[in-house]
This record gives structure tokens, C-alpha cells and sequence, in this order.
């Protein structure tokens, strides 16, 4: 079995390029990273939370986190094992009454429910790049933690869409393929 690396989310944004969101993970402790490509409503589920922001109701991945706790059991970690064909997957290893569980799930799904539930994100190593970085960005922290948007107790959806817009290509950093 290949290693395995810890992650944590380094940034967010949207790929001006490609006009899709990104989520880049960086290994913990370290700079390689993991940068994946995923769809509207994953990254502001993925930003309300990093943000603390709270809805009225329940987004899809706060009722994933409900079913878990209800259920009994604990998100012991988020795996994303490989990449096939351009589609990265993931699994999330629970645990219920000393019974372990793997569920088969997107990344981007997963990385929403691993910040819900405060569980671990880890990498295959080989999924992992080093950054390249242009010799003037070198001296630029290569991550800062995503702002939050200005908002007053709740965030619309319009404002999170300019936020993410906002963000530049320049902001995620140069990726080797």
C-alpha cells in the first residue's frame, strides 16, 4: 500500500482559466501539494465552513455529519487514495461500535465533511507535487488562509460567488502536471 500523507486545505478559489473551483491541500508541515478541481456547490460548502458561517437549514454535508454522529459513529479519516483518468477518488473510514467502515466518495464531498467533523485529510504521496514557484514568488508565503468574505451573521450566496470570483490564478500558486 502506497504511503500516506496528512493534508489540510490550503486554499480555495476559482480557476480563471478553466472558469471551475479548486481546492488546493497542502501536506501538513510541508509544501507539496494536492490541487483539485471540484464544482460550485462543494466549494462554498467547503468555504461557509471555513468560515464558520452557519445556514438556517442544513447544506448537504452538515446532514452527512448528522447521519454519522446519529448513527453513532466517527469519522476516523478521509482518504484520497488515486486519480484515474483526471477523477480523483476518495474514501471516508468510519468507525461504529468497533466496526470499521469505508465509503467510497467524492474528494470534494469528503474534504466538506472532514472540516464538519474536524477528522484528518490524508494524500496517496504520489498524488502529492511540489510547488513551482517562479523565482519572484519564492519569497512569498506560498499559503495564506482563505479571508472571509465580508458578511454580516449570514453569508448569501451572492457574496460568496463574488468572493470566489475575486480570487486570481496567480493565487493558487504554479502546479507542475
Amino acid at each position: 500500500m502506497e504511503p500516506l500523507v496528512e493534508v489540510v486545505v490550503g486554499r480555495l478559489g476559482l480557476d480563471g482559466s478553466s472558469n471551475t473551483y479548486v481546492v488546493i491541500l497542502q501536506e501538513r508541515g510541508g509544501e507539496r501539494l494536492l490541487p483539485i478541481w471540484i464544482g460550485q456547490a462543494e466549494a462554498e460548502s467547503i468555504l461557509l465552513e471555513m468560515n464558520g458561517v452557519r445556514k438556517e437549514r442544513p447544506l448537504t454535508h452538515d446532514l452527512c455529519k448528522g447521519l454519522i454522529v446519529g448513527l453513532g459513529a466517527v469519522l476516523d479519516r478521509v482518504e484520497i487514495t488515486r486519480v484515474e483518468q483526471r477523477t480523483y477518488y476518495a474514501e471516508l473510514h468510519l468507525s461504529r461500535a468497533g466496526e470499521s467502515y469505508r465509503v467510497d466518495a467524492r474528494p470534494s464531498d469528503s474534504i466538506a465533511i472532514a472540516l464538519r467533523t474536524g477528522s484528518p485529510m490524508f494524500a496517496s504521496s504520489s498524488l502529492l507535487a511540489e510547488p513551482a514557484l517562479e523565482e519572484e514568488e519564492a519569497e512569498a508565503p506560498p499559503f495564506v488562509e482563505p479571508a472571509a468574505p465580508d458578511r454580516g451573521d449570514q453569508l448569501t450566496p451572492e457574496q460568496l460567488k463574488r468572493h470566489l470570483e475575486g480570487l486570481r490564478p496567480e493565487d493558487f500558486g504554479k502546479f507542475r502536471p
